[in-house]
């Protein structure tokens, strides 16, 4: 098997309110694939400082854990703030379908166009993204779907996300 360069950019995440452990581990795996920079675990998601919750990351991280930076914010809105304190040409992007009244139009995915340094959130399982979390995003994205179900498994969907988005950043750095 071949390992790819890890690639230089600034990909964050933001994993709010995921309650599933094995949904946090597959996220650390693909984060790890795609050169995510840093995971930040905010809201009630699982972190690794239980050993408890460690074991059960693992078995679907595969060790992937090790890898891949990691913090903890009991809000995801102070995270996306320190980011932006950070990375002032930051863009926030939230991964999410169930838009209600009152939020601008998502992108579909696969027209979205970005450059680093973005931040990837992604919300809890069935609710998706906190409303209040969507008004300090610069912009949606969503999955375009030609089932009869209306949504992904939120690590399913991160990787179809996080794919799009490496290849969108590998493409700036050419």
């Amino acid at each position: 098997m071949k390992v790819y360069k890890r690639q230089q950019n600034e990909f964050f995440v933001i994993a709010h309110n995921i309650r599933s452990l094995f949904n946090v581990g597959a996220i650390f795996r693909t984060a790890d694939a795609f050169a995510v920079s840093k995971i930040f675990l905010t809201g009630y998601t699982p972190t690794l400082d239980n050993v408890k919750h460690k074991i059960k990351i693992n078995k679907t991280a595969l060790g992937a854990e090790e890898f891949v930076l990691w913090e903890y914010n009991n809000s995801a809105i102070k995270a996306i703030k320190n980011l932006r304190l950070k990375y002032k040409k930051l863009k926030v992007v939230a991964l999410e379908n169930n838009l209600g009244p009152g939020f601008k139009m998502s992108t579909k995915l696969n027209r979205f166009k970005c450059a680093d340094p973005i931040a990837l959130v992604l919300g809890e399982e069935v609710g998706g993204v906190d409303k209040k979390i969507l008004k300090s995003c610069d912009k949606i994205v969503e999955i375009p779907m030609y089932g009869k179900k209306e949504s992904l498994n939120v690590s399913v969907a991160f990787g179809v996300a996080a794919y799009v988005i490496s290849q969108n950043l590998k493409n700036v750095l050419k």
